[in-house]
């Protein structure tokens, strides 16, 4: 079993088929074929059923995924560990929240630029649950996510804390209009699954008494908002986000009651994970220039 082999076939494995794993690793479908012909050979199992449309996991290869991505990837983590010398370089692999990333870390991602513009900084954006499972996986460095997150296996910071509310089309005067125009229907727009603004809106609107709508989903901030504005809806999102959009004299923001109003964002890691002098030099800006980041919060330095 070599790096080759389980390469291919983590590769196979996301694309499920030949081809689309051979453009993934940059090598023939016949190269392919014979790693995991290969690799199946030397477990004895079929690790992967043919069928028409491609290829899928068998029972055998279900079991042995988690252990090869486990081993690429503290491969690719033994790398950066011994490259890491004095000074801060490669690559930071973060994760964010769309909301997050669009109102709280610009500042943030500039001033460690400017600290370390040797490291080539990689932000991708996504649901909390999804963004866990990254960083779990070692796909990702680091994340920020809505808390509370309670894992042995990942140590959490907590940076932001956010108040949130029901946004609504200018309109929707209060919680009692909101009612009364949702006897005609309501539409809530959301993230997709894997949210926590997604679970806590559920939440608010059963408190409501608004158990019944039909749900948009969207893949981008922008597109929600607009869509808010224009009277498609309504959503449940942070009050940094609403005071900052370029829509707001078409919105309003209707605070909530209770735990659904508020939300302690973390900045979440592995515990095990090798921690490189660039991630030592993000959370060090994080824990120790806080109020360049955050002004209207305040500074919470506990871990968990």
């Amino acid at each position: 079993m070599d790096l080759n082999e389980l390469t291919t076939f983590t590769a196979v494995a996301r694309s499920g088929g030949i081809s689309a794993a051979a453009r993934e690793i940059h090598t023939v479908q016949s190269n392919v074929t014979m790693r995991i012909k290969a690799l199946e050979d030397e477990i004895g199992l079929a690790l992967f059923e043919r069928h028409s449309r491609g290829m899928a996991l068998t029972e055998a290869g279900q079991r042995l995924l988690p252990y090869a991505e486990r081993v690429l990837s503290l491969l690719r983590e033994a790398k950066v560990a011994a490259r890491d010398n004095a000074a801060e370089q490669g690559v930071l692999q973060l994760g964010s929240m769309e909301t997050t990333a669009a109102i709280r870390l610009p500042p943030l991602l500039a001033a460690f630029h400017q600290a370390c513009p040797a490291v080539r900084l990689s932000l991708q954006t996504g649901p909390t649950a999804q963004l866990v499972e990254g960083v779990l996986r070692r796909e990702i460095d680091g994340a920020f996510v809505a808390g509370p997150i309670q894992h042995d296996e990942i140590a959490a910071l907590p940076v932001f804390e956010e108040m949130l509310g029901l946004v609504t089309p200018a309109a929707i005067d209060d919680l009692d209009a909101l009612r009364r125009s949702a006897s005609t229907g309501l539409s809530v727009l959301t993230f997709r699954p894997g949210c926590s603004y997604r679970q806590r809106l559920e939440q608010v609107l059963a408190r409501l008494g608004l158990p019944s709508y039909a749900r948009l989903e969207f893949g981008t901030l922008d597109g929600i908002l607009g869509c808010v504005a224009a009277g498609v809806g309504i959503t449940l999102l942070p009050k940094a986000v609403f005071m900052q959009s370029a829509q707001r004299d078409a919105l309003r923001w209707h605070a909530i009651d209770g735990d659904e109003g508020a939300v302690t964002t973390l900045f979440i890691r592995r515990r095990d994970a090798y921690e490189s002098r660039a991630l030592q030099r993000f959370l060090g800006l994080m824990r120790r220039e806080p109020d360049d980041f955050r002004p209207d919060h305040k500074v919470i330095r506990s871990e968990i």
